[in-house]
């Protein structure tokens, strides 16, 4: 019982601390003049990413490699099949695909770099070096596509950026927005760990199954509240440029992060199943982003259907 106290205090801790981060980050783009896309493209599409950031560091440095794995891998699998599936449900999802493409390619791409390199049974910090590259291409080639503003995709940004309000207005309070947005997530990650180790020792299940659920759903609540804030305003695109801006970096950043600074051996059950449900779900996204489909209420109760169906495979079939 303590330890589930101490996952949903975890949880709180993080969430606060990455709505105080994006508010004063956001806030001081503004003031310092940052152009509204790259406070989009940077600051909202990643900076939703903070608590996967913080916890895959903790768990990193903490030597617990399954955790911070499986909070990657797990949330990306949780934004795509949980979160998406949500906002379909709450208000149909028809999109611009020409806005979206490029980062769902570049979703799927990351996923494959991932297969291949974790193809060796761990993560060392050459393949660190070769996320944070790829990371940094992809910056650049989004920023040079976008900088003119005339592309589908930079409008996308500079809505992320818009769809968060209520910003600090004084330096002072921009200042500790930040700094308290940090300290939480800090206090928040290694509050979760310390419940999520301790859950999985209870029930004998690994710590990578922790990862893959527990954690992952609760470090994805910042991309939930954009995301389904989007869907209420029937802003589809943003609902699913922001899940895809989170994939993206959870990969590329965060691994390529964690493991410069850990080489990370990667779980056996990661390598035979999630891995490749990851891969599965951002084939599934990039498909209906080219095809230009309409998401529906259907389509979202399946990609629910489908993460409850994941979620339960992972505490029986694969539990261990």
């Amino acid at each position: 019982m303590l330890n589930l106290l101490f996952v949903a205090v975890g949880v709180l801790l993080l969430t606060s601390g990455g709505e105080a981060l994006i508010r004063g980050s956001l806030a001081a783009a503004n003031r310092l003049g940052i152009s509204p896309l790259l406070s989009g493209l940077l600051i909202v599409g990643f900076g939703t990413s903070a608590p996967e950031l913080v916890v895959s560091i903790d768990a990193a440095l903490s030597e617990r490699p399954d955790i911070a794995v499986g909070n990657v891998v797990g949330s990306n699998i949780s934004n795509v099949l949980l979160i998406l599936g949500l906002c379909a449900v709450i208000s149909p999802l028809a999109v611009k695909p020409l806005a979206l493409r490029r980062d769902g390619v570049t979703v799927v791409a990351a996923s494959i770099l991932f297969v291949v390199l974790v193809g060796g049974d761990a993560l060392a910090r050459a393949d660190a070096a070769i996320f944070l590259l790829s990371l940094a291409a992809y910056l650049f080639w989004a920023y040079w596509t976008e900088r003119s503003g005339d592309a589908p995709s930079a409008g996308l940004h500079v809505a992320e950026g818009q769809e968060v309000t209520s910003l600090p207005k004084s330096a002072l309070w921009i200042v500790m927005a930040v700094v308290l947005g940090l300290a939480l997530l800090i206090t928040g990650s290694q509050v979760l760990l310390k419940g999520a180790v301790g859950i999985a020792e209870s029930f004998g299940v690994s710590e990578a199954v922790i990862g893959l659920t527990l954690v992952a759903v609760g470090t994805s609540l910042p991309e939930l509240s954009i995301s389904v804030i989007a869907a209420f305003r029937r802003h589809a695109d943003v609902a699913i440029g922001n899940i895809l801006g989170s994939n993206i970096f959870n990969l590329l950043g965060i691994l390529g992060i964690s493991a410069l600074l850990q080489p990370l051996p990667v779980h056996e059950r990661i390598l035979q199943f999630d891995q490749w449900v990851m891969l599965g779900t951002s084939l599934i996204l990039l498909v209906f982003l080219y095809t230009g489909s309409r998401l529906g209420r259907l389509e979202g109760g399946l990609l629910l259907m489908g993460y409850i169906a994941y979620v339960g495979l992972s505490f029986t079939v694969f539990g261990t």
